[in-house]
């Protein structure tokens, strides 16, 4: 079954809507220059709200302190951290309290063998532009992943919609799929049915490729 994750949540009633139509974790970002940033009072109320069995996850990008962002990961009941900087394996391996999601940008240079000396078991694949951290709503090559599974539990984002997220599960078998533009109708805003259509489409793509087994 692909994880679902909806992420950029900056509204109580979007999280609760993600939740109940089936999305597996919520993302908050908590980088201030993102348009989907969000302050970390606000989303500890968000939190407080949600039911169980939700992973949060906070996103984050070049945290100067991995023990403060751990203690500030652990105040707000995160349950991981995704890491969209240029943060190094030994960065990633000081965070032990919660887990750790590396956010890799794929560009052309990439190879999936590079993987295997991230020092994090959970990736984040995300379409590289310019000096963005994410968010971008562009699509990476997504032949340049073939094989990445192998080094860790894959996740797969950039400007994923209800529309392709099925061709990217049949092309690539991810462990999850992250999603923010392609379910708003305006940055931080989500759209309730493009979320609903989004995990739905996740969902077919599972069944169809259970039924190629």
């Amino acid at each position: 079954m692909t994880r679902v994750k909806i992420c950029g949540i900056t509204e109580f009633e979007d999280a609760r809507d993600a939740a109940l139509l089936g999305a597996s974790a919520i993302g908050f970002n908590f980088y201030e220059k993102s348009s989907r940033y969000i302050q970390p009072a606000r989303a500890a109320k968000i939190i407080e709200q949600l039911p169980p069995f939700i992973t949060i996850v906070g996103v984050f990008v070049n945290h100067p302190d991995p023990q403060n962002l751990e203690d500030f990961a652990l105040s707000l009941g995160l349950h991981a951290v995704q890491l969209h900087g240029s943060e190094t394996p030994d960065y990633c391996a000081m965070i032990q309290r919660v887990k750790v999601i590396k956010a890799i940008r794929v560009d052309a240079n990439f190879r999936v063998d590079t993987l295997r000396n991230q020092g994090s078991g959970t990736f984040l694949l995300d379409a590289c532009v310019n000096d963005q951290f994410g968010g971008t709503g562009a699509i990476f090559n997504w032949p340049k992943a073939y094989g990445a599974n192998a080094f860790g539990s894959i996740i797969i984002a950039g400007g994923l919609t209800p529309e392709n997220v099925g061709l990217a599960i049949e092309e690539l078998h991810p462990f999850g799929v992250d999603v923010a533009g392609g379910v708003e109708s305006a940055p931080g805003k989500k759209d309730y049915e493009k979320v609903r259509r989004f995990i739905e489409a996740v969902q077919c793509a599972d069944v169809a490729l259970m039924g190629k087994v």
